[in-house]
Parts: structure tokens; C-alpha cells; sequence
């Protein structure tokens, strides 16, 4: 049986957004989990999906890797 995606392929291309910002932004998921207050399993955790990314999180990141939100968003094909 297939199984089945806890969420939405929007949701799945934020992340995917999300991942290439931080790379972009020249950072490892060590790095940007010391910035961001946190661990390198945090980072991984959110870009995986394994742990969802709430909105105050998102404009943290977005701050983080100096993009913003409706550019993260557009990226992911988000409008």
C-alpha cells in the first residue's frame, strides 16, 4: 500500500524553498541551527518535514538566509 503524505505538495515545495534558501545563503544545518538558537537536527527536522514550521519560524528563517517571506513563497509557487 502506498502511503500517503502528511502534507500538502504546497507545504512539500516550502520546504524543499526552504532547504535551497539556506544553502543559497552559504550555510550548513550545523551553522544555521547555532544562528537560529538550536541544533543541526532542528534544521533537518524542519526541511524534512519531520517537524512542521509554524509562521514565526518561517520569518526566522527567512531572516536568517536574508530572503523574505513572499520571495520564500513565490520560490515554492505559493501565491
Amino acid at each position: 500500500m502506498k502511503k500517503k503524505s502528511k502534507y500538502t505538495r504546497a507545504y512539500s515545495r516550502l520546504l524543499i524553498a526552504l532547504r535551497e534558501a539556506r544553502k543559497e545563503a552559504g550555510m550548513t544545518q550545523v551553522e544555521a541551527g547555532k544562528k537560529f538558537g538550536s541544533h543541526a537536527s532542528f534544521i533537518s527536522k524542519c526541511e524534512s518535514g519531520e517537524r512542521r514550521v509554524d509562521v514565526v519560524e518561517l520569518a526566522q528563517f527567512c531572516r536568517l538566509y536574508s530572503v523574505s517571506v513572499q520571495d520564500l513563497l513565490e520560490r515554492a509557487d505559493i501565491h
